[in-house]
Parts: C-alpha cells; sequence; structure tokens
C-alpha cells in the first residue's frame, strides 16, 4: 500500500465518522456572492424591519418553533427603523441571492428596541446584561438547546454601513459552520 494511502486512512475513517454522525465535512457554508458592490445598489427606500407594536417574547418564541421544527439557525435581529445599520442589514438580506441562502439557514425575527428602552428582555435572555452595545445586534441561537452561538460578536453588525455587502452575508455565513 503506498504512503499517500497509508497517510490518507486515519483522515479517511475520521471523515465517515462524521458524515455518518450527520457532521458536514466542511468546517463552514460558503456564503453565496450577494452579486452587489455597495449598498446603493439595493432597493430603495431601504427596508423598515421592525414591529413596534409586536409582541417580541411570542414573536421569538415562535421563530425559535419554526426554526426547531426545519432545523434551522435562529437569527434574532434586535434593533430599530430610525438606524441606519439596521435598515442596510435587512435591506442587503433582502437581495435575492442572500435572502435564498438566509431563508435555507436561518429563522429570522426581527424585535424593536425603541431608543434602547424597549424588549431588553430578549437579549437578557441570551446572556446580554445592561444596554445593548450598539444595533443591530444579531444573536445566533442554537434553537433546541436556546444557546447563543456568536456570543461576544452580537454587535458586530452595528456598523453595517462600513461594511461591504459581500462582507454581511460572508458573516452570515460564518455561523453555520
Amino acid at each position: 500500500m503506498s504512503q499517500i494511502v497509508r497517510a490518507l486512512r486515519p483522515i479517511m475513517a475520521v471523515t465517515a465518522v462524521l458524515c455518518l454522525a450527520g457532521v458536514p465535512a466542511t468546517a463552514a457554508v460558503p456564503a453565496p456572492q450577494v452579486g452587489i458592490a455597495s449598498f446603493d445598489q439595493l432597493a430603495q427606500p431601504l427596508p423598515l424591519p421592525y414591529d413596534a407594536n409586536a409582541d417580541a417574547n411570542r414573536a421569538v418564541t415562535e421563530a425559535r418553533q419554526r426554526a426547531i421544527a426545519k432545523h434551522k439557525l435562529l437569527l434574532i435581529d434586535l434593533g430599530g427603523n430610525w438606524c441606519p445599520d439596521c435598515r442596510i442589514l435587512a435591506g442587503t438580506i433582502e437581495t435575492p441571492r442572500l435572502k435564498a441562502f438566509v431563508d435555507a439557514h436561518y429563522e429570522v425575527v426581527t424585535v424593536d428596541i425603541g431608543r434602547f428602552d424597549k424588549n431588553a428582555q430578549i437579549a437578557a435572555r441570551y446572556g446580554i446584561k445592561g444596554r445593548l452595545t450598539g444595533v443591530p445586534s444579531v444573536l445566533v441561537v442554537e434553537p433546541r438547546t436556546n444557546r447563543l452561538i456568536n456570543e461576544g460578536h452580537t454587535a458586530a453588525l452595528a456598523d453595517a454601513r462600513h461594511m461591504t455587502p459581500q462582507a454581511l452575508a460572508d458573516w452570515l455565513a460564518s455561523w453555520l459552520g
């Protein structure tokens, strides 16, 4: 047997075990190519994704149940319609390629935080105490265990307008590994 085959045998065995256990062979799901180079190319006006009158607790609970049933991650978008970065994120997610990707991997729920004076209990449920450090704050949650996956990175998109649309897509894909 060649040295290459002998060297690859342990790797092939581990890969087979992981595949049988339902673990993907790759570390992460690649992000789709968004197809736009700048936010100027987003549909205008930008979306107003946050419903100030929604029952946030109920919306998150229902989204979590859908995520469990559909074997997706739960994405909780905390923000406000007054926030340009929040609206840019929403507009970018609405681009056709990214929307299809997000719909395939995430159950998304938006939660209005007012002027940082509403629905703090949602963030607190996932260990975020006190005032959010920025918006949008995006919580990526494993719905079966209700565990926050992106701890320490929830405010990473709070400066979305200084990122590229592709960087936003890459960030969303990075949690799927």
